[in-house]
């Protein structure tokens, strides 16, 4: 249960829904409402795909690349590190995401879906937690669903969008993309750790 709860609770560091929601928002303010409800629904859609697609073809390229355990945990973790510091020192996911909009009518793929929910840390984060090396099928299966499960809470945040900004406003939401931020962190740490550790094992 530990292990499920800590899971879940990366996984929403990672995505960071909340940190979404003025992406979503400053990317949907020209759609009436029945709009943005499908665009929060297609962009949660694809980042699904994205995130499905690298937990399964992910391993396969390693694999296929000859990548060592270690050489990719601690890759992997130094990535992951480096995408933390961003959020924590640099302007903040919402700000940093909004800048990235240029097209106001082609919204929903660049950058709501990606980078915002399935960011470049997420993609990383979701191969790091399914490596065949390290982790049983059902173990895989179980953080594919808790994938599933935070992608869904994503989809409820963008929907309920309006009423979340009103609630927290985007200050509050940049202070939780920055904790979030220090919650990756330590995962990336952990993980560069993990892979020094085999490296310096095996020598």
């Amino acid at each position: 249960m530990t292990e499920l709860i800590t899971k879940i609770f990366f996984l929403i560091a990672v995505l960071d829904p909340f940190g979404s929601v003025p992406v979503y928002l400053e990317a949907t303010k020209n759609f009436n409402e029945k709009l943005k409800r499908i665009i929060a629904v297609r962009a949660s859609l694809i980042a699904l795909g994205v995130l499905l697609f690298f937990i399964v073809v992910g391993q396969l390229i390693l694999e296929a690349m000859e990548i060592s355990l270690d050489a990719f945990q601690i890759s992997g973790g130094v990535i992951l590190f480096l995408f933390a510091l961003t959020m924590i020192f640099g302007e903040g996911k919402p700000e940093s995401e909004k800048h990235l909009i240029k097209d106001y009518k082609h919204v929903t793929i660049f950058p709501v879906a990606i980078p915002s929910i399935a960011s470049p840390g997420a993609i990383m984060a979701v191969v790091l937690m399914t490596d065949n090396h390290l982790y049983s099928i059902e173990q895989q299966a179980i953080t594919t669903l808790l994938v599933v499960l935070v992608v869904g809470l994503t989809l409820v945040i963008l929907l309920a969008a309006n009423w979340v900004q009103k609630r927290i406003g985007e200050y509050g939401i940049t202070v939780i993309s920055k904790i979030m931020g220090l919650i990756l962190a330590s995962y990336a740490v952990q993980s560069v750790l993990s892979g020094l550790k085999g490296f310096i094992g095996n020598l």
